[in-house]
C-alpha cells in the first residue's frame, strides 16, 4: 500500500516503511469545498438524485414535510439558508430512517411587494393587466435565482415541479376554497377598523405588522360640559357650583379627534367632580380619583374634590367636541385604565378596534361612523378646519387650534411603541373600510366557530420545541376577524358580482366562484379583469359589477394544503401534512393562516407538528442589519468556506432559540468540520484494500475490542436516529464530534493503528480490524449524509463504488447501518467500560509521572505495572491478557490482583529496552536475530513468521 502523509508518525522507520500497511486513499484532507460544492450541485441535478431516491422509497410509509412558500422577491438571506437546510436535514433523515420522504419546495407569488417593485420600474397607474404581466414575468425571474441560491445549499428537493402560488391551477383551488369557506358561512362583509398602510395603499393582516419606536404629541383636552344638571345627578348633587367645566380625556393620536363620537370611562373606577380655578373663571374638571393629584400638578392647577362617583354613574351623559358642534356621549368600557392619563379616553370608532366594538354595542350604525380619513392618508376636503391634510401633518395644527379655543390642558412629546409597515416602515394607522372578513366567532352554518375549531385544532398539533403550542394558542384566543380582501392589482380576485344599488352578494356567489375558478384554470387571474359579465350572469349582469378587491396573500399561502397537498401536488403527498416548517415570526403568519383556512375548510388543522426555529443574529444577539453593518449572507460564505459549512452551523445551532452567527462563530465550525474530516479520512484510508464480501471476519472470530466497537458505534447510532426523528440537531453534531474524537480518535483508532499497520496484511488480526471500520465507515457515513451531505457524497464512492456503478446512485438512497447482532453485547459494553476508565488512569499517570518530568516522550516508551482489586476491574483487565498492553498503548503491562476493597494501583517507569524501528515498541528483544537487529520479535514474526499471537485488541 502506498504511504499516505498520515503514517501514524512512522518517519523513522525509514528502512521498514514499506512493510507497513500504511492508510491509502484517494479522498483527500482537504475539501477545498467552494470549489467542489457546484460541480456536485449540478451532478446531482443532471443524473436526477432526488428522482432516485424517490423511485428507491417508494411504497415506503410517506412522510410529508410541506414547504412554506417564501416570497418571490429578493435574494434569499441566512433565514431562508437556514429554514432550507433544516427541512433538506429532516427529509434526508427519514429516508435514511426508512421513509419516502418527499419534499416540493415553493413559492409566494403574489402580493404588494412584487407590485411595489414594478410601481418602481415603470411608474404608478398602468393598466391592471399590465401590471399583471409583469408582476408574474418578474415573480418568475425571482424564483429561478432564488432556486439557484438553496439549490446550492446541498438542497435536494423536485426543483423541476415547484408549486407556485401564481400558477394558474393554484389560483383556480384558491378560488374554489373562498367558495367552501363561503358555503359554510364563515365569511361576511363589515365596516371594520383594520391595519392599513398608506403607502399599500391597502389594508394589512397581522403578520404584516412590526412595531418601533415614534414620537407623537400627547394631548390632554376637555370635553365641556353639554348636560350640567345629568353631571350634578351623576356625583349625587342637587346642583353644580358652576356649570362650566370639562371631562378631560388624554390621547397619543390628537388626528383621531376629528373622528370622535363619544368617551370612554370605566364602570368601576371611581371618577371626582374637582373644583379648582383656571384663567381665573371657576372650573369643575372630572378626572379618575386616583389621577386627580398628578393631573393637577401636570396642568399647573389646585383644586378640591367636592364629589365622587363611579364610572356607571355617568353613562350615557353628553359632553361637547372641543372643536367641531357635536355632542359626544359616555359610553363605559372595561377597557379603561389608570395606569396614565386621566381615566378617560375618547372613542373614535373609525380608528380602533374597541372603540369600533363598544359604539356598535351601544347602537351606533356603520353608516354613523365618522370616517375622514382617506387611504392615502389624507383628510377628506369636506373636513372643516383640516380638510385636505394629511393626519402627520394636522397634529400640530389640531395641537394649536385647541390651545386657541382653551380646550387644550396640556401637551409633551413622548416616544412609544407604534405600529409599522413591515414593508415600508412607515406607521400605520387603524382605519374603518368596508372589507370581507372571515368571522372567528360567526356561528357557520354547522359546527363550531372558527375560533373553536382553531383553538381545538392547536390542542391536537404537536409543536417543537414546546413553547409554540402557548404562543399559537394565545394569538388564536385574542385574535380579531381576519381580513380577506386587499385593494391590490397582482392578487387572487375575489371574483364577487355586486349589486350595483345595494352592494349584496349576487345569490348565486359560490356557484359563480367555481365557475370563474374553471376560468382562471384554463387562463390565470388575469381572466378576471377582460370577463364579460353577462358570460356569467346573462341578463342580470346590467345588475351587478365585479368586485375589485384581492384576496389577502396569507389566503394564498394559507389554503396550500388545499391547493397543493390536496391539489396540485395530491400524488406526492398527504394531508394533514406530517410537519410544518417555519420560523417563529410564522406563529403569526403562515403556520397561523394554514390553520385558520383548514379549521374552515376541514374542521382539522392541516398538519399534525409544527416546528419552529428562532431568527438569525449576529454575535453580540444583535438583528442583522444594513445599518450596522452586521449581516453575514450565504452566499457569500458558500463561496468563502462552502455551503457545507452552513449546513453543519445549522445543524448545530439549537434553533429553539436565537441563532447567532458570526465570523468567529463560523471559524469553529470550521474545525469541527476538519476534525470530522480527518476522522472521516483514515477509516477510509484503512478500508480501501477491504471487500466486505470477501476478506469479512465472522463475529465469533472478531477481536474482543472490534465487537465492541460495533457495540460502541451502535450505541451511538441509535442516540442520532433518535435525534433525527425528535428534529434535535444539534445534539447530533455534538455526538458525531464526540464520537469521532473520543470515541475512535482517542480510544479505538488510537489503539487499532498498531495491528492495522505492523499485523500481515490478511491476517486475522487486522481483517478482524478492517471488518469493525467497515461497519463504523458505513454508518458514519450514513448518519453524517443528512448534515454533511456533500462530504458523504464525495466520499460514498470511495467507500462502497459497487453500490455506484450507475449514474446518480446516492448515498440518499440508502438506509441507516443495520450492525451485525452481537448477543453478548451487553456484557462487552460493561466489561469494556470498566477497562476503558482503567485506560483512562493510567493515560493520565503517564503525562503527570513520566512525560511532564521528561522520562518518556510517547506513551509506548513506559511499563506499566497494575494492581486492580479483586472483582469485575481485575476479571475485565485480565480477560485482556498480554493483549492489555495494547490496549494502553505501552511496550509492556503487568497485571496482579489487590484485595477487593482497593483501589487501581499504578506503576510506571520508562522501558530500559530499545526502541522497534517498525512499530516503536520497547522490546527487550528487538535486535535478537541480528539478521533484523532494528526489529523486535513480533516484528519478525509478522513479517517472516507466521504472525503474533493476538485476540482480543
Amino acid at each position: 500500500m502506498a504511504k499516505s502523509t498520515e503514517s501514524a508518525g512512522n518517519e523513522g522507520a525509514s528502512g521498514y516503511r514499506h512493510t507497513l500497511n500504511l492508510p491509502d486513499t484517494p479522498f483527500p484532507m482537504r475539501g477545498n469545498l467552494p470549489k467542489q460544492e457546484p460541480g456536485r450541485v449540478k451532478q446531482w441535478e443532471d443524473q436526477g438524485v432526488y428522482r432516485r431516491i424517490r423511485a428507491v422509497a417508494k411504497g415506503r410509509p410517506i412522510f410529508v414535510l410541506h414547504d412554506g412558500p417564501p416570497y418571490a422577491n429578493g435574494v434569499i438571506h441566512m433565514g431562508h439558508a437556514i429554514n432550507k437546510i433544516l427541512k433538506d436535514i429532516i427529509i434526508k433523515s427519514r429516508n435514511l430512517a426508512g421513509y419516502d420522504a418527499r419534499y416540493v419546495p415553493g413559492w409566494d407569488c403574489h402580493g404588494m411587494p412584487i407590485e411595489h417593485q414594478i410601481e418602481k420600474k415603470y411608474g404608478k397607474n398602468l393598466p391592471t393587466t399590465e401590471v399583471q404581466a409583469k408582476c408574474r414575468a418578474y415573480a418568475g425571474e425571482q424564483v429561478e435565482k432564488q432556486k439557484t441560491d438553496f439549490m446550492r445549499l446541498g438542497v435536494l428537493a423536485d426543483w423541476d415541479h415547484p408549486y407556485l402560488t401564481m400558477r394558474p391551477a393554484s389560483e383556480a383551488e384558491e378560488i374554489r376554497s373562498l367558495a367552501t369557506i363561503m358555503r359554510a358561512g364563515f365569511v361576511f362583509r363589515g365596516l371594520k377598523p383594520v391595519n392599513w398602510c398608506f403607502d399599500c395603499g391597502s389594508a394589512l393582516a397581522e403578520a404584516e405588522v412590526e412595531y418601533a419606536d415614534r414620537t407623537d404629541p400627547t394631548v390632554d383636552v376637555g370635553f365641556a360640559f353639554a348636560e350640567p344638571e345629568r353631571v350634578a345627578r351623576a356625583f349625587g348633587l342637587d346642583k353644580l357650583p358652576t356649570d362650566h367645566g370639562y371631562a378631560i380625556i388624554w390621547t397619543t393620536t390628537p388626528w383621531t379627534l376629528p373622528s370622535n363620537q363619544a368617551l370612554n370611562l370605566h364602570p368601576e373606577i371611581e371618577y371626582a367632580l374637582v373644583e379648582t380655578q383656571r384663567d381665573g373663571k371657576p372650573t369643575l374638571l372630572i378626572l379618575a380619583k386616583e389621577r386627580v393629584a398628578p393631573q393637577l400638578e401636570r396642568y399647573g392647577l389646585e383644586g378640591r374634590i367636592i364629589a365622587t362617583a363611579p364610572g356607571q354613574a355617568l353613562n350615557g351623559v353628553r359632553f361637547h367636541h372641543p372643536f367641531y358642534d357635536r355632542t359626544s356621549p359616555v359610553y363605559v368600557a372595561d377597557y379603561v385604565t389608570i395606569d396614565t392619563g386621566t381615566g378617560l379616553v375618547h372613542s373614535a370608532p373609525a380608528h380602533g378596534v374597541e372603540d369600533f366594538q363598544t359604539c356598535r354595542a351601544h347602537g351606533m350604525k356603520d353608516d354613523e361612523i365618522i370616517n375622514v380619513v382617506m387611504g392615502n392618508g389624507q383628510y377628506v376636503s369636506t373636513l372643516p378646519l383640516f380638510g385636505g391634510l394629511s393626519i402627520w401633518d394636522a397634529n400640530p395644527k389640531i395641537v394649536a387650534h385647541m390651545r386657541d379655543n382653551g380646550t387644550l390642558f396640556a401637551t409633551e412629546k413622548v416616544a412609544h411603541s407604534y405600529m409599522h409597515c413591515w414593508r415600508h416602515k412607515t406607521p400605520l394607522i387603524l382605519r374603518a373600510t368596508s372589507q370581507w372578513f372571515a368571522g372567528m366567532d360567526l356561528k357557520p352554518k354547522e359546527g363550531a366557530t372558527l375560533r373553536e375549531r382553531a383553538l381545538r385544532g392547536v390542542e391536537e398539533t404537536t409543536f417543537y420545541p414546546a413553547w409554540g403550542k402557548a404562543r399559537l394558542h394565545a394569538m388564536i384566543a385574542n385574535r380579531p376577524d381576519w381580513t380577506l380582501s386587499r385593494q391590490r392589482q397582482w392578487g387572487v380576485p375575489m371574483a364577487f358580482f355586486l349589486h350595483k344599488e345595494t352592494g349584496e352578494l349576487h345569490p348565486r356567489t359560490p356557484e359563480l366562484l367555481d365557475q370563474v375558478a374553471d376560468l382562471v384554470e384554463k387562463h390565470g387571474i388575469e381572466i378576471w379583469q377582460t370577463l364579460d359579465p353577462r358570460d356569467l350572469l346573462g341578463d342580470e349582469a346590467d345588475q351587478y359589477e365585479k368586485g375589485k378587491d384581492t384576496l389577502d396573500v396569507w389566503f394564498d399561502s394559507g389554503t396550500t394544503h388545499q391547493t397543493v397537498l390536496r391539489g396540485s401536488h395530491r400524488d406526492d403527498s398527504a394531508f394533514p401534512a406530517d410537519l410544518y416548517l417555519e420560523g417563529s415570526d410564522q406563529h403569526r403568519g403562515w403556520f397561523h393562516s394554514s390553520l385558520l383556512t383548514s379549521c374552515m375548510m376541514n374542521d382539522a388543522p392541516p398538519y399534525k407538528a409544527l416546528l419552529t426555529h428562532g431568527m438569525v443574529v449576529d454575535g453580540q444577539g444583535r438583528k442583522m442589519s444594513k445599518s450596522l453593518g452586521n449581516g453575514v449572507e450565504p452566499q457569500e460564505v458558500a463561496n468563502r468556506l462552502g455551503a457545507e459549512i452552513l449546513r453543519l452551523w445549522t445543524a448545530s445551532s439549537d434553533y429553539s432559540g436565537e441563532i447567532s452567527v458570526s465570523d468567529e462563530i463560523l471559524k469553529r465550525v470550521v474545525e469541527a468540520y476538519r476534525r470530522i474530516r480527518n476522522t472521516l479520512r483514515f477509516l477510509l484510508a484503512n478500508v480501501s484494500d477491504f471487500d466486505i464480501q470477501k476478506d469479512a471476519v465472522p463475529l465469533d472470530r472478531m477481536f474482543d475490542i472490534d465487537r465492541y466497537a460495533l457495540v460502541m458505534t451502535e450505541q451511538v447510532q441509535k442516540r442520532i436516529v433518535d435525534l433525527y426523528l425528535k428534529y434535535e440537531f444539534h445534539p447530533i453534531v455534538s455526538l458525531l464530534q464526540t464520537f469521532c474524537s473520543e470515541e475512535l480518535g482517542a480510544f479505538y483508532l488510537d489503539i487499532l493503528k498498531d495491528r492495522l499497520y505492523t499485523t500481515a496484511e490478511n491476517s486475522l488480526a487486522r481483517r478482524s480490524a478492517q471488518t469493525a471500520l467497515w461497519h463504523i465507515t458505513d454508518a458514519l457515513l450514513k448518519l453524517m449524509a443528512p448534515i454533511l451531505s456533500f462530504t458523504a457524497d464525495e466520499a460514498w464512492p470511495v467507500f462502497a463504488p459497487e453500490r455506484c456503478r450507475e449514474p446518480g446512485a446516492s448515498i440518499q438512497e440508502e438506509l441507516f447501518h443495520v450492525f451485525p447482532e452481537l448477543p453478548d453485547a451487553e456484557a462487552l459494553d460493561a466489561r469494556w467500560s470498566l477497562i476503558r476508565k482503567a485506560r483512562a488512569q493510567v493515560q493520565a499517570h503517564l503525562e503527570s509521572q513520566l512525560r511532564e518530568r521528561g522520562e518518556i516522550g510517547s506513551s509506548l516508551q513506559a511499563e506499566v505495572a497494575l494492581t486492580a482489586p479483586a472483582g469485575e476491574l481485575h476479571d475485565a483487565l485480565a480477560s485482556l491478557e498480554d493483549d492489555l498492553r495494547f490496549v494502553l498503548i505501552t511496550s509492556a503491562a503487568r497485571l496482579s490482583e489487590g484485595a477487593a476493597d482497593s483501589e487501581l494501583a499504578i506503576d510506571a517507569k520508562a522501558s530500559p529496552h530499545q526502541k522497534c524501528e517498525r512499530c516503536w515498541h520497547w522490546r527487550a528483544d528487538v535486535g535478537a536475530n541480528p539478521e533484523h537487529p532494528g526489529l523486535c520479535g513480533r516484528c519478525e514474526s509478522n513479517l517472516f513468521g507466521e504472525g503474533e499471537p493476538r485476540q482480543h485488541a
